[in-house]
């Protein structure tokens, strides 16, 4: 039974954010530090030892090469209760950094460009201070550091598959968002990301002479055959009551003006939030590929990847994470978080545990923090750093205190 009072509860959470505002100083410091040493998926090993030694050297249990790259702090309380698990990523993108900053990213082709060294710096900060209140936790906090959220399958399904989540009650992510002010909060039940799919469509005609079209059979018009049939899918396919994207972002095919290639491929993306639109939309692909390309007598292949799951946020944990937001931050700080068809393996987590995912405000007035997520100019607030170990902080009093 838990017996700590709401006084004695309120005077912890007012220790701990002084704590915080006084640590974020070296917090920004660590951001800056990942930010000049971005590593990409599934390639993260040094990034894997900066956080093992800094998780460490605040006196916590770690467990380290989980689904690759992926850490496990443990913070353990002195009385049981529920366990909370709190996720940052920390893998980069293949973008070549072009900010003028004295943080600018020293691998070239390499930039954390979504935030990533954020979210991980602000776990750190939440880890490290929350270390030195261990005597209030009535419970335990896992600290899960992921590599590998940018590149499908993703990290999370790795380490979930090495049981990561073993033992934990309810899990909780942030990301940064450039696109909200600083200072806001989003949160939002239900489906909030789209399930992210990617195939390839590997086209075999007979090349020939480009004067002699009768002598081919051309894949770069089946091709656009196959690029114009794909896009009826949603439009006359799909329940328009249910959300779904199929997009074409690769379309290669020759090298050579007056030559009839034998080959074309194509790429895509198809994004769903409806596990049976997302079994119809791979069905039609397939369907339709194969009856344009058996018409032009040519032959394909399909590679088709599943990748990340719909991000579902629980509603009872996204109801409480919003009351002790609004308490935390001020109630006209917490704002609806808007459905995206972006993605996120985040939603791998909340497959097997109950939690929510929510966003942080990490725009102001400056115009460099105004770059969308995946530019090559990302960058945002630090401030927003605090904001993200602050609510963090409040779902563990919640919780464990």
């Amino acid at each position: 039974m838990r017996t700590v009072s709401i006084n004695q509860t309120n005077s912890s959470l007012n220790e701990i954010t002084t704590e915080l505002g006084n640590n974020l100083d070296e917090v920004i410091s660590w951001r800056r530090y990942l930010h000049q040493h971005p590593e990409l998926s599934f390639e993260e090993s040094e990034t894997a030892k900066f956080i093992e030694e800094k998780l460490v050297s605040f006196g916590i249990d770690v467990k380290t090469n989980i689904g690759g790259n992926g850490l496990l702090g443990i913070l353990t309380g002195n009385k049981p209760g529920k366990t909370i698990a709190l996720r940052a990523d920390f893998d980069a993108l293949p973008i070549n950094d072009e900010k003028e900053v004295p943080y600018k990213s020293q691998s070239p082709g390499v930039m954390h460009a979504c935030g990533h060294d954020g979210h991980t710096a602000a776990l750190l900060g939440t880890a490290q201070t929350l270390s030195k209140f261990k005597e209030n936790l009535e419970g335990t906090i896992h600290f899960i550091f992921q590599p590998a959220e940018e590149k499908p399958p993703g990290g999370a399904k790795f380490m979930i598959e090495e049981n990561v989540l073993e033992g934990v009650d309810f899990i909780f992510g942030a990301h940064l968002a450039s696109e909200i002010p600083l200072g806001k909060v989003a949160v939002g039940e239900g489906f909030k990301m789209a399930a992210v799919d990617k195939f390839e469509i590997m086209i075999e005609g007979k090349g020939g002479h480009g004067a002699k079209p009768h002598e081919s059979i051309d894949p770069i018009v089946i091709g656009s055959d196959i690029v114009s049939a794909l896009q009826k899918i949603v439009s006359r396919k799909t329940d328009p009551l249910k959300s779904a994207v199929v997009t074409l972002g690769v379309f290669q095919s020759g090298n050579a003006f007056n030559v009839i290639p034998d080959t074309a491929r194509l790429e895509g993306t198809v994004r769903t939030f409806d596990e049976e639109v997302r079994k119809n939309v791979k069905d039609q692909i397939y369907s339709i590929v194969e009856g344009i390309t058996t018409g032009f007598q040519a032959t394909y292949k399909i590679d088709y990847l599943f990748g990340y799951p719909a991000l579902f946020n629980h509603k009872t944990e996204t109801e409480v994470v919003k009351g002790l937001f609004e308490e935390a931050f001020n109630e006209s700080a917490v704002i609806d978080l808007e459905t995206s068809m972006g993605a996120e393996d985040f939603s791998y987590f909340l497959q097997e545990k109950p939690g929510t995912y929510f966003r942080v405000g990490a725009q102001n007035d400056n115009e460099a923090t105004h770059y969308p997520h995946h530019h090559p100019r990302f960058d945002f607030d630090e401030r927003a750093l605090l904001h993200i170990e602050k609510a963090f902080v409040k779902i563990v009093s919640h919780y464990l205190f």
